[in-house]
């Protein structure tokens, strides 16, 4: 039982590895549709690159959605519309304005006649209680409130509001009625009141049951009926075709009896993709392939892409591309390279093939946008950088997009410019990087760019009290972070970190800032009252001491790397030598760092910098040659040491940084070259 539990525990690490694989692959395949796939994939517009096709069985060709919304617009267009009127109203209306017209007007029982007349004329035909915009022909059916019986009429005949002004004046045209016929078209507009009125939910519900008669088909094909031929264009009859017989075969063939089978299909694929990825990581980052918290935010990524596209495609598949999916490689790229940030995009796109709807299109826009963003965006700490990235994703998903239209639909007529402004949407979705990096870097103790750039101000905390007490030790740092910087662009490594860890490497030196040369200014050395063991360890401390102020001010891990590395395993040559004088058998380990080696581009530049700038004080009427060969001695002896076993750097780019170191130690020193006479 021991020997099990010390077996966990010794592989822990790759134990967790098997168990972040398994719950991605398995969350990945919950996410996917368990429909199956259709094995013939098509496009509208493309050539049909199988063999012919022909019906494996009697289908009915299904209609589009649009022949469908034609049906049924012009079923608005056939059915009337339905309404109830009251005939009654009429007498109710005459009582009612005997009533209110005043008996002092001589001609009262004439004009109570004309009124008749009127009330007879709207009534009968009918006044429309609220204001339609229906055609004037549009055939409308009457229904007698009272009686219940229904009779067809046209929309025209209705009489409405405004109509009743020009019956009045009509009526009322002789000359007698001039002294009152605006009192009378006053008591007549009070007094009258519609008796027609729109029967919404009748109407609503008759076009339901019609809309319920219309036919999903269009037509038949005969089993062994050629559906297409190799090489024809998918378009048209062709195109319904292959959509029904797509449609007909997935209610065939795929149901809950094969529902493992098909699960077990997307397990493999998605295994596959992911497999992909790890060996990768394996090969060519294995630094991040080894560090379980990176390889948790890589994985945590993918997935939450992949979520948050299934879940949109569930409820809303038009706004597909408002998902920004070209954060994923903006966001790997920020925190690792730009290689390994393209490569997850890939894997995240062709997985996610399996889902959306065109994912040939969709694929080849999400492919050459995270090619763009890869390319494009460079120094993300700049924040033009990002707004101008954004603007050149957007454009091109929109110039792609525009392009397969035309090639759908050989014409822009029926294009969607509203698609465009989701692509806009979705690029301006991408902005949202910035914040998610500072939440990333929160949750996962990752350091971007950004955060670089922060920790590079001098008038930080940390580096305003290394300025303080160590304000040797800080101007020799400043020095250091411009020759690594420099060196660092030379043979494209992180120029960024570099300086960062530059600035901090010698924090540790504020514990003991006068036992550091640099930081002596009265001639005082303290040194000399110590032995040379005891002086060897105080400088060998400075990197203990180092990692833990660094600690105690929550520095990122990558730069705590450069306080550990920069002096790697080599010796403190001076106190060992002068213990060797006093006694022979004196312990060489006594006197050594203790490491670890630099194990990056980074982390080897830092160390050739830091020994470059510290010993060159030594250098006494500095000329080309006395830096150029000092240069070459001090480095070489760091390779020949072993120094840069583990880092990933070639001969080719220590030969460039020694080019770099000499020309800016001149820059420095304001040396010329002596020309021979």
């Amino acid at each position: 039982m021991k020997k099990i539990l010390h077996s966990i525990y010794k592989h822990q690490s790759t134990f967790y590895k098997v168990f972040l694989f398994a719950i991605s692959v398995i969350f990945i395949v919950y996410l996917f549709p368990k429909g199956g796939a259709y094995k013939y994939n098509f496009e509208k517009g493309n050539v049909w690159q199988y063999e012919n096709l022909y019906a494996p069985f009697d289908f009915a060709i299904q209609k589009t959605p649009l022949q469908i919304d034609v049906e049924k617009q012009q079923l608005k267009e056939i059915l009337p519309l339905y309404f109830t009127v009251d005939k009654a109203i009429s007498s109710s209306i005459l009582k009612e304005f005997n009533v209110t017209f005043s008996d002092t007007i001589p001609l009262k029982s004439l004009i109570v006649k004309k009124v008749e007349i009127i009330a007879n004329t709207i009534f009968n035909t009918g006044l429309l209680a609220e204001d339609l915009q229906v055609k004037a022909n549009k055939e409308i059916v009457l229904k007698d409130k009272g009686t219940g019986a229904a009779f067809k009429s046209t929309f025209s005949k209705l009489v409405h509001t405004e109509g009743i002004a020009q019956i009045i004046k009509e009526t009322f045209q002789d000359t007698i009625y001039n002294p009152y016929r605006s009192y009378i078209t006053s008591v007549l507009y009070n007094t009258i009141k519609p008796n027609v009125l729109f029967d919404k939910q009748f109407t609503a519900e008759n076009y339901q049951e019609e809309v319920a008669k219309i036919l999903p088909t269009v037509g038949l094909v005969s089993k062994g009926a050629i559906i297409i031929g190799k090489g024809e264009v998918v378009e048209g009859n062709k195109l319904q075709q292959l959509l029904s017989l797509k449609e007909k075969h997935a209610s065939q063939i795929w149901s809950e009896s094969n529902y493992n089978w098909i699960v077990f299909g997307y397990t493999i694929l998605v295994v596959l993709a992911m497999l992909m990825l790890v060996l990768f990581l394996k090969k060519y980052r294995l630094s991040i392939f080894e560090n379980n918290t990176k390889l948790t935010f890589i994985f945590f990524n993918i997935v939450l892409m992949i979520f948050i596209t299934t879940l949109l495609i569930r409820y809303q598949v038009s706004y597909l591309y408002v998902v920004p999916i070209c954060i994923l490689p903006l966001i790997l790229k920020a925190f690792f390279d730009a290689r390994l940030g393209l490569f997850a995009h890939v894997i995240t796109v062709l997985l996610l093939g399996f889902v959306v709807p065109n994912s040939f299109e969709y694929m080849f826009l999400q492919i050459i946008a995270g090619i763009i963003t890869v390319l494009t965006i460079s120094e993300l700490y700049k924040r033009a950088n990002l707004f101008i990235s954004v603007a050149q994703i957007t454009v091109v998903y929109i110039v792609a997009y525009f392009s397969f239209y035309i090639i759908q639909e050989g014409s822009i007529i029926d294009l969607k410019w509203q698609t465009f402004g989701i692509f806009i949407l979705g690029g301006l979705a991408t902005l949202f990087a910035q914040p998610l990096i500072y939440i990333f870097e929160k949750l996962f103790g990752l350091v971007s760019d950004v955060s670089l750039l922060e920790l590079s101000d001098t008038n930080s905390k940390l580096l305003k009290l290394l300025a303080d007490e160590a304000p040797g030790t800080f101007h020799h740092s400043l020095s250091v972070a411009n020759l690594a910087e420099a060196a660092a662009n030379e043979i494209g490594a992180n120029a960024m970190l570099v300086r960062v860890g530059g600035l901090y490497h010698d924090i540790g030196k504020m514990s003991n800032p006068t036992y550091f040369i640099e930081n002596q200014s009265n001639n005082i050395n303290p040194h000399n009252e110590l032995d040379a063991k005891e002086s060897a360890q105080i400088i060998i401390n400075h990197v203990l001491n180092g990692i833990e102020i660094a600690k105690k001010h929550n520095l990122p891990d990558r730069i705590i790397d450069f306080i550990r590395t920069h002096h790697g395993t080599s010796l403190v040559y001076y106190f060992y030598k002068m213990a060797k004088e006093k006694d022979d058998t004196v312990s060489i380990k006594d006197f050594q760092y203790p490491g670890p080696k630099p194990f990056s581009k980074e982390t080897a530049i830092l160390m050739m910098c830091d020994s470059v700038e510290a010993a060159s004080k030594s250098i006494k009427e500095p000329d080309y040659v006395k830096i150029s060969n000092f240069v070459e001695m001090i480095i070489e002896k760091q390779k020949n040491d072993g120094q840069f076993l583990n880092a990933n750097i070639t001969f080719k780019e220590i030969e460039i940084i020694k080019k770099v170191l000499v020309r800016k130690l001149i820059n420095i020193y304001h040396v010329r070259i002596e020309y021979p006479d």
